[in-house]
This record gives structure tokens, C-alpha cells and sequence, in this order.
């Protein structure tokens, strides 16, 4: 009897098996491992702090190519599909409340910041947790599968612990184990705001690191290939703006030639990009710098004395259009460590 049952349970493993490679899902076709599910403290700017209840949400998947920068060069880590939960659902029964509110009520310039139980540390802008066409690609992820490639076979390590998983990073730094804590911020920098001004206009921007002034950029480079990106431009409270494409450079090539894309710039990097009428938002140093969606960041230079220019920065990868600085006066690049 006991040689039967075993027959049979071979015989479901094998047929379970040949149905598995049936499928045209290239993503599950390896074990699934699950992680010891974390407990989650959510602080900051919120009304409601507390402990994130995980298993009132739907699991969310994500694909990375998991890669480090070591010694100056590309590392791969492997391939994975991550389980998890997205920071979208964890943030969104937190109630704001701006320690900024009566001087600068846009949500735009939040940040967060996710810590783990070792002290380490990543920032993530508001904008690209609640504004990206493509929601909920940033996970604390609860389980992990290889993604193994059909002909080598070749089995990437399995990580032992949960994750933070930014899908959309190129440089997977930000991918953290064991995160504990998520606390919400606003941009503790003051800018003088003048609601309506018009028309507007500023003839360059400065771009600062750390408080200290690296350059003043009244014209774009020649040498940098324009792109024009087509577009529905829709904004969260005024709704359609226009159909125009935009066309510039490349944020992230522009900045390229003062600004390192390294381990801890990826982690804990943030601008804050201001326009003349003080309306500013945040940005992580690695949505802007480090993505592997080619979803680029683009400035754009309008007409000489044009009401809105001189330069103007696309996000292209948010739905809405908020975070589209016009008249851009800064470009500042802060560390959230010198910060806190």
C-alpha cells in the first residue's frame, strides 16, 4: 500500500510538473520561498502612526534584474519574481499631515524613508510611490522566486530575509533587507511662494549639492541629443492641460557631468527642484538618475521670454502633471541623512 501511495504522489509531482511547463508564464516556473512576514511601523507626518496590518492587502508581483554597483562596475545579483506588499496600499489609510502645510499645502514635495533593522536607510519621493502610470512596482516583498534561465540552469542565491524591491531602479541599491520602519516627511527648505505669478519667467537655474552651489545653467548643451516624448498632460486638480509633445534633454544626462551615481546617492539622494514662483517638488536622486524604464526625466527649454521658461522639467513617468516644475530657479541635491 505504502509503494502505491508513493507511485501516486511521484505520478501528481510529474504531472503537476509537465502542466507547469505548459504555461507561457516565464515567472513561476521556480520554487516559491517565503520570507518570516515583517512588522512594519509606519511614522512620520501622518496622523495615525502605527504598525501596518500586511495581511489586509493584496499581494502585489513584481520582475527585477537585481544588479550592484561594485568597484565601479555593473554586478548581477539574478533574476527574481518578488511577492509582496506595494507601499502604495501600506501608505494609503496613513492620514498627511505636512509639518509644512500652512506655508506649502501640495503634496508634491513628501519624501519617505525606509529603514531596516540593521539602521540602514533609503529615500523614496512621494511622487513615485502615488504618481507613476505604472502603480504599485515598489514592494516590501514577503516571498521571492528565481526567474532561471531555460538553458543554463543556473541557479541565482535566494535571499534569506523580506525586501524592499523598487522594480523601476536600474541599480538596485535601494533593494534593502528587513525593513522595519517607513516614516513620511515633507522638505524642511523654505522658498518665498507667490501663488498666480504671471507671467513668469527665469533666465537659468543654479544646481546646488549639499548646500553648496556647483553651477548656474542658463543653456542646454548642444552635444546632448534631444528627445520628444508624446503626452497626455493631465493634472490631479485642473484635469487636461493638452496633447503637445514635449521635446529636451535628458535630466539625468544634463546632471550627469557634476553629480556621481553611487551606492550612497541611489540610497539616500534627493532633490528638490523649485521653480521661480517657489512651487517645488521632491524627487529621489534615483527615480531621476538610476531607472531601467527608460520612463526619463526631461528639461525643456521654451521660447526666450516665454511665460513659463526658460526651462521647464517632464516627468514622464508620473500620470499626473504636478511635479512638472515650470520657470525652473533651483535644482538642489540633499542627503536625507544631513537632513534628519
Amino acid at each position: 500500500m505504502k509503494t502505491i501511495t508513493r507511485i501516486l504522489i511521484a505520478l501528481l509531482i510529474l504531472s503537476s510538473s509537465v502542466l507547469k511547463a505548459q504555461t507561457n508564464d516565464f515567472y513561476d516556473d521556480a520554487e516559491t520561498v517565503k520570507f518570516k512576514l515583517p512588522i512594519i511601523e509606519i511614522l512620520g507626518e501622518i496622523t495615525n502612526p502605527g504598525k501596518c496590518n500586511l495581511i489586509a492587502l493584496p499581494l502585489r508581483s513584481v520582475i527585477v534584474k537585481e544588479t550592484l554597483l561594485e568597484n565601479n562596475k555593473d554586478k548581477f545579483i539574478g533574476a527574481y519574481r518578488y511577492d509582496g506588499y506595494s507601499l502604495y496600499d501600506m501608505l494609503n489609510l496613513s492620514i498627511l499631515k505636512k509639518k509644512n502645510e500652512a506655508d506649502f499645502p501640495p503634496i508634491i514635495d513628501l519624501y519617505v524613508e525606509i529603514e531596516n533593522d540593521k539602521g540602514e536607510k533609503v529615500v523614496l519621493s512621494w511622487g513615485e510611490i502615488y504618481y507613476p502610470v505604472h502603480r504599485h512596482e515598489i514592494l516590501i516583498a514577503t516571498q521571492v522566486a528565481r526567474i532561471v534561465p531555460s538553458k543554463t540552469k543556473e541557479l541565482w542565491p535566494i535571499p534569506l530575509d523580506s525586501k524592499l524591491i523598487v522594480a523601476s531602479d536600474l541599480l538596485t541599491h535601494r533593494n534593502i533587507s528587513n525593513p522595519t520602519k517607513i516614516t513620511v516627511k515633507s522638505y524642511s527648505g523654505k522658498y518665498e511662494i507667490t501663488k498666480g505669478m504671471s507671467p513668469m519667467y527665469c533666465k537659468d537655474f543654479t544646481l546646488s549639492d549639499g548646500g553648496k552651489k556647483m553651477e548656474s545653467i542658463g543653456t542646454l548643451p548642444t552635444e546632448l541629443k534631444k528627445l520628444t516624448y508624446p503626452t497626455v498632460f493631465y493634472g490631479r486638480g485642473k484635469g487636461i492641460h493638452g496633447t503637445t509633445p514635449f521635446t529636451g534633454i535628458l535630466l539625468k544626462e544634463l546632471l550627469a557631468k557634476y553629480l556621481k551615481t553611487n551606492d550612497q546617492n541611489i540610497k539616500t539622494g534627493l532633490f528638490v527642484i523649485a521653480g521661480k514662483d517657489g512651487y517645488h517638488a521632491a524627487f529621489s536622486f534615483s527615480e531621476v538618475m538610476n531607472r531601467n524604464d527608460q520612463n526619463d526625466f526631461l528639461v525643456v527649454s521654451l521660447e526666450k521670454d516665454e511665460d513659463g521658461g526658460v526651462f521647464q522639467i517632464f516627468p514622464s513617468a508620473d500620470f499626473f502633471s504636478d511635479r512638472a516644475i515650470k520657470s525652473v530657479e533651483s535644482i538642489k541635491l540633499v542627503n536625507v541623512e544631513v537632513l534628519n
